[in-house]
């Protein structure tokens, strides 16, 4: 079986030493560098299977080369985890609302970090409707072709907005989304809604789901997640 592949973009050499070390003895493949620049170049030779990331850097800092990749639609899909001293509630949003899948702040212990990579790992990729349009979530039924949606096998009648924010979350069960990302994803992007809108869109979901709402989750100061 072939092993996951991590590339880790770290100017601090004693840092980056240590990640490929701890990573490599969990069974990764691991290899650091040490510029934003050449962590773009090197993740379009190698294709990582994920991506651990410096927030300053020489040159592009973290969140540049976050932002890069994700807007590149053939690497968009590789997670990303910010690695940081910077640990300001508006440094992790920033983080988030870049790209980030998530954010690890410093000093860190090699063990959790670790855990954390596998953890993204083990999300896997969007979860793709199937061939017949439909994206099943315990008792959620989505039927992207036909704008449906039941719950509990009752049909739930949303919005366009409602509609497109739920199955947006449910492609990536257990993923956080800022509320910036869902109104990209939604509207597109320079969109004028503002996060107390996409709040309250959530709720109407929740509340139109019953039960199933439940599965809708707030994650506090970061945005929302499809609970698994």
């Amino acid at each position: 079986m072939a092993k996951e592949r991590i590339l880790i973009v770290e100017d601090e050499e004693d840092i980056a030493e240590l990640l490929e070390y701890n990573l490599q003895r969990q069974g990764f493949e691991a290899e650091a560098v040490g510029s934003g620049e050449e962590g773009l170049e090197l993740t379009r030779q190698m294709e990582p299977d994920l991506l651990i990331l410096d927030l300053m850097l020489p040159g592009l800092s973290g969140l540049e080369v976050c932002r890069a990749l994700k807007s590149d639609p053939e690497r968009s899909r590789i997670p990303v985890i910010m690695l940081t001293a910077k640990g300001e509630e508006e440094d992790i949003i920033a983080g988030f609302e870049a790209g980030a899948d998530d954010y690890v702040t410093k000093p860190f212990q090699p063990r959790i970090l670790v855990a954390r990579v596998k953890a993204v790992l083990q999300r896997g990729p969007a979860r793709k409707p199937q061939e017949d349009g439909v994206t099943e979530f315990e008792n959620l039924v989505i039927h992207a072709g036909r704008h449906e949606v039941t719950a509990g096998g009752h049909k739930v009648e949303l919005t366009r907005t409602e509609f497109r924010i739920l199955e947006f979350l449910a492609s990536r069960p257990g993923w956080v989304f800022t509320r910036g990302q869902i109104v990209r994803a939604v509207h597109g992007d320079d969109y004028p809604v503002t996060g107390r809108s996409v709040d309250v869109q959530v709720a109407a979901v929740r509340r139109k789901l019953g039960d199933a709402g439940a599965l809708v989750q707030t994650v506090r100061g970061v945005g929302y997640k499809m609970g698994e």
